[in-house]
């Protein structure tokens, strides 16, 4: 037997391209366009010296007690990791662990499979209607653990509560995970229906909305037994997840939650103003409750714009995948940024009219 017979083999995730240049649009990772909170700045130039050659407190406990405050829950319901992706996969290692395949959508976050095969859990991809949404009768089967974007990823598309609550209701023997990475932009949290339900846990993240893609950090709020569970899981391989610089920068954030909303709001704003224009252009898409727009286009295909786009050194993203090859997901920037976008998209457009 060779060594590489005893090697594990997955077939990894594909993140977005990460292009390095002056001049160009990056559309294709829904990063925030906008500068994190100037109080994450202060925060890390505050830090002394010797502080970095400390481990950081591994319970993160600052962190927690600022997000639980901010959520309304205890800091015993607040579990925090590098990024919710981090998060999400000690959330696979801890509660889907039985024979039963769990549940996620066919077209969702494509990490989901990976750490399903990484971690082997059977699995299985329950189909979104025509109009993208879950289908919450879908759910009421045998299954050993569900998870779901809201809003969904890459469709933009977010759910109603009373679909979430629906799911819940129908699977009380099996943790249910609601990943929010974008519910800041439109969609309604999870949150709500924590004292209900002692199965769901509610994930999401610093990455999108608070604009700090680059900090690594995201958290999950659910009960004070789920999150025991969660920490019993990351202490068992690593106890100092989180470093003093990213604790801080996450703390300066959450209390700066003025600026947060202005962000926010800012996102949003620009986003409606691309989907009016992008309609006028011939392009379709599922109504978006994120920080992106999931389109396709009435006579050009998606991959060819998408080609056409990076030429341009205009990135956005595209899925060579069943159902979803002839859409473009196009993060929102600055308005500057997309109207750079959209120029280009008028002129190409017009092409051959």
């Amino acid at each position: 037997m060779k060594w590489e017979d005893k090697v594990r083999r997955v077939v990894p995730y594909v993140p977005g391209e990460q292009p390095i240049g002056e001049r160009l649009i990056k559309l294709n990772t829904n990063e925030c366009p906008y500068p994190p909170s100037p109080r994450v700045m202060e925060a890390v130039k505050s830090m002394s010296e010797s502080e970095l050659r400390l481990y950081p407190d591994p319970e993160v406990g600052q962190l927690r007690q600022v997000l639980a405050d901010y959520y309304g829950v205890k800091k015993e319901q607040v579990f925090v990791g590098v990024g919710s992706d981090d998060v999400l996969a000690n959330a696979f290692l801890t509660f889907f662990h039985s024979d039963k395949p769990i549940l996620f959508p066919d077209i969702t976050y494509s990490f989901y499979d990976v750490w399903a095969e990484l971690f082997h859990i059977p699995y299985e991809r329950i189909p979104l209607d025509e109009n993208f949404h879950l289908c919450a009768g879908d759910y009421q089967k045998e299954n050993g653990g569900i998870i779901f974007p809201n809003p969904n990823a890459p469709t933009g598309v977010a759910e109603e509560l009373s679909v979430i609550r629906e799911i819940l209701k129908s699977n009380r023997e099996s943790v249910v995970i609601v990943d929010e990475a974008y519910v800041d932009f439109g969609g309604k949290s999870a949150l709500s229906l924590l004292e209900e339900y002692d199965n769901l846990l509610v994930v999401q993240t610093f990455s999108k909305s608070r604009a700090m893609a680059g900090a690594r950090i995201g958290f999950a709020i659910g009960n004070e037994k789920l999150i025991g569970y969660l920490n019993d899981v990351k202490f068992s391989f690593n106890s100092y997840t989180m470093s003093r610089p990213a604790i801080a920068m996450g703390v300066a954030c959450v209390e700066d939650d003025a600026y947060f909303k202005e962000i926010v709001d800012k996102v949003v704003k620009t986003r409606e103003r691309t989907k009016k224009e992008l309609k006028s252009l011939g392009f379709s898409f599922p109504d978006s409750r994120s920080n992106f727009i999931f389109a396709r286009h009435e006579r050009i295909s998606a991959k060819e714009l998408f080609e056409a786009c990076r030429k341009e050194q205009i990135y956005v993203r595209y899925f060579a995948k069943e159902r979803i090859d002839n859409y473009l997901r196009i993060s929102i920037g600055t308005d500057e940024e997309m109207d750079i976008l959209l120029n280009f998209l008028r002129n190409y457009t017009r092409k051959g009219c």
